[in-house]
């Protein structure tokens, strides 16, 4: 996860960026800003903000759901159905990642604070040795992976959490019985300087119904042997990740409506109605203030001259960019790809990366054409979900009216090879090759490294498209975003 660090100043400033950008009330006649079109462009953005985050609440509700019926007849089959609701949630979120970056409402509740709740939903790694038991080596799953530097959760008396303290499976959350698992317990994550100590959001419920990604003999592996943990349920259409028994879930449990906070495969089945339900509720709250009328959307897609729509434009430039080359390229996949850390990718417990990488690299696309096909429910790789699809006038058609349409060309150009680069690495994973095998050697041949590569040069068109729009090109890809070096994805960062 990263920070917004200087985003705020530079959306507040972009119209003192922008280059001989007119203030007046209408469209000069030489000017490639035409303030109806961008108005159709915000409204499109928000529309589609609005069906994607609908969609997200959607299915957390369907994940709250399969939780309950799990909880209530803890079977093979319940959980199978729970982990699946999980994964089918996951893929209208993952589109939504855009809209970061911006000061939109998934980071910021006044359109100028940093106070949004994305790191109580999505923040990762997570810090896995504060909720439950885990196993330790000196390789994927030493102190460097598994381990804090501090934690608000109380957690070995709030201080740091060495591989060899979470060796002590009282020391956590689940195991630590006097613990009262509530929704003021979770909103204790990400508190630490570097953000190791997530207990809430999706990842959370993930690492309980999955654990850790371990060998087939239940053993950790040590960084060059992890096709030796993949494992593949057929009958649901997804690979397995971590190697959770269901006895976790279901030993010494009691089928009456009282809750023992004594038993651990109770206070499992708490941790994730609390952390599902806490889910729902931001989720929904962003949702809301994308929604007609609300005072976000509003002041959103509100614009009355030139500099306000180079403004507004910039905002959506930004979430496309920067999620593009800091983020997407950088954090969620160069740290993980340099220095082969299956901590460092984003779903290491379920082996779901594949899909987190299609779906924010989707959203970026989303953005640029206007459009949202909707979701995959059944998990094969195809949107079958369209209820809440949006078709509208995207900065595609904007760039067409404009006349733009040499750095329309690039930037198709640079999306199409984008998706090529991260279709391969979904191929290799549903072929039996998940991201944390896929990194094991970090070459020049491997699709993560072609999609890294990709992400940053389609980061520089997104910056040709605000140069061409009379904006700075340096405020929509944050420089700041990530140490990664993404022009050479073989560098650790």
């Amino acid at each position: 996860m990263m920070k917004l660090t200087s985003l705020a100043a530079a959306i507040a400033v972009t119209s003192l960026l922008t280059a001989c950008g007119s203030s007046s009330d209408s469209s000069s006649s030489d000017s490639v800003i035409n303030v109806d079109n961008v108005s159709k462009v915000l409204e499109t953005n928000a529309d589609i903000a609005y069906a994607a985050y609908s969609d997200a609440v959607t299915t957390a509700k369907a994940l709250q759901t399969a939780l309950q019926t799990f909880r209530e007849d803890p079977t093979e089959d319940n959980f199978v159905a729970a982990k699946t609701a999980w994964l089918v949630a996951r893929e209208p979120y993952g589109q939504t990642e855009v809209y970061r970056f911006r000061l939109s409402p998934i980071d910021s509740t006044d359109y100028s604070s940093e106070d949004g709740p994305e790191g109580d939903i999505n923040a990762w790694p997570l810090g896995e040795a504060l909720i439950d038991y885990v196993q330790t080596n000196d390789t994927d799953f030493g102190t460097d992976q598994v381990g804090v530097t501090a934690n608000s959760a109380g957690i070995n008396g709030g201080g740091a959490l060495t591989a060899a303290d979470a060796e002590d499976q009282s020391n956590n959350i689940i195991g630590d019985v006097t613990i009262d698992i509530t929704a003021d317990l979770l909103a204790n994550t990400a508190t630490a300087d570097d953000e190791h100590d997530v207990i809430a959001g999706y990842h959370a419920i993930e690492f309980l119904l999955w654990g850790q990604d371990l060998n087939n003999d239940g053993e950790t592996t040590d960084g060059t042997d992890r096709e030796e943990a993949v494992k593949t349920n057929e009958a649901y259409n997804y690979a397995e990740g971590g190697d959770r028994p269901l006895s976790d879930l279901a030993e010494g449990y009691s089928e009456t409506d009282t809750y023992d906070s004594s038993n651990l495969s109770e206070r499992r089945h708490k941790f994730m109605e609390v952390a599902v339900e806490k889910l729902i509720d931001d989720l929904e709250t962003v949702r809301d203030s994308w929604a007609d009328g609300a005072s976000y959307r509003t002041e959103f897609t509100t614009i009355s001259s030139e500099d306000d729509a180079k403004q507004k434009l910039a905002e959506i430039l930004t979430g496309m960019g920067t999620l593009s080359e800091g983020e997407l390229a950088g954090e969620r996949m160069q740290i993980a790809f340099s220095s082969n850390s299956q901590e460092d990718e984003h779903s290491c417990f379920s082996d779901n990366t594949h899909r987190d990488i299609w779906l924010n690299a989707e959203g970026v696309s989303n953005s640029y054409y206007g459009e949202y096909a909707g979701y995959d429910s059944t998990l094969d790789g195809t949107d079958d979900v369209t209820t809440n699809a949006v078709s509208g006038y995207g900065l595609d058609d904007y760039l067409a009216d404009a006349g733009l349409t040499e750095v329309a060309a690039s930037m198709v150009t640079a999306l199409s090879t984008t998706s090529t680069a991260y279709e391969s690495i979904d191929s290799l994973a549903r072929e039996g090759t998940p991201f944390d095998v896929q990194i094991m050697d970090a070459t020049t041949e491997e699709p993560a490294y072609d999609t890294i590569k990709a992400l940053n040069a389609q980061s520089i068109v997104i910056a040709d498209v605000a140069e061409a729009l009379e904006i700075d090109g340096d405020v929509v890809v944050d420089v700041d975003a990530s140490e990664c070096d993404t022009t050479d994805p073989t560098t650790e960062c």
